[in-house]
């Protein structure tokens, strides 16, 4: 935990636990559903395993979190206290999609971004078998422009490497511009129209791809001045 504010007020106590950097961004992942330790290094990309583990056992010794070893596989599972945590990241997610300004190029990271996509993937409306979804993102760093989303009945895995398999439909554009279509800044109707991604692929299945994915519960929340987040 870290320093003390000496305060007796129950936001200074509060923050004395979540205001270490990363901790409210783990407490975020693990409201999202994740719940092992690569699964949570998927979603903090850029935090240390190290910094990681540290954080997780300043939250168990909280009682934030549980840690449960079933066999060979260790979970990390909120607890009432946890789960409690639920609204305030729900609210600071509203908040930052208010009131933030435009993202900085170093904010827009692919990793994060397909990995927030592969949790959202409606399989329901997915064709059946394998389908596999290739992201191409020209203006990525080197070595981070191409990704994969497979999806089949097992489930949906991230890849950031060719995984062999026939590509189904192909998404192409700028990384800030998918960015903008996940945030609810751009529908995909109007970044398809206005060619500011491209999707080849058999055209009913082009037609199709946006609603493949349920866009995250922020991306509908109204922006100043009475502007809204467009649908999908």
């Amino acid at each position: 935990m870290g320093s003390s504010y000496y305060q007796f007020c129950p936001v200074a106590k509060a923050m004395e636990l979540l205001d270490e950097r990363w901790t409210m961004l783990l407490v975020r992942e693990l409201v999202v559903g994740s719940q092992r330790f690569n699964d949570l290094r998927r979603g903090l990309p850029r935090m240390s395993p190290t910094l990681l583990s540290r954080r997780l056992h300043q939250l168990v010794r909280a009682g934030i979190v549980q840690r449960r070893v079933e066999g060979n596989e260790v979970r990390y599972v909120l607890t009432r206290a946890g789960d409690e945590l639920r609204p305030v990241v729900e609210a600071l997610s509203v908040w930052g999609v208010r009131w933030i300004g435009e993202l900085g190029d170093q904010d827009l990271d692919p990793s994060l971004l397909l990995w927030d996509m592969h949790r959202n993937v409606d399989r329901a409306v997915v064709p059946d078998g394998r389908t596999v979804v290739q992201f191409r993102f020209p203006d990525a760093p080197a070595g981070t422009r191409n990704w994969w989303l497979v999806i089949s009945g097992d489930g949906v895995d991230v890849c950031d490497a060719d995984p062999g398999f026939d590509v189904t439909v192909t998404i192409t554009g700028a990384l800030r511009s998918m960015v903008r279509i996940w945030n609810g800044d751009l529908a995909w109707s109007d970044a398809l129209r206005g060619d500011v991604i491209e999707v080849l692929g058999p055209s009913a299945l082009r037609r199709a791809v946006p609603r493949w994915f349920t866009l995250p519960a922020y991306a509908a929340v109204p922006r100043p001045g009475g502007q809204r987040s467009v649908p999908s």
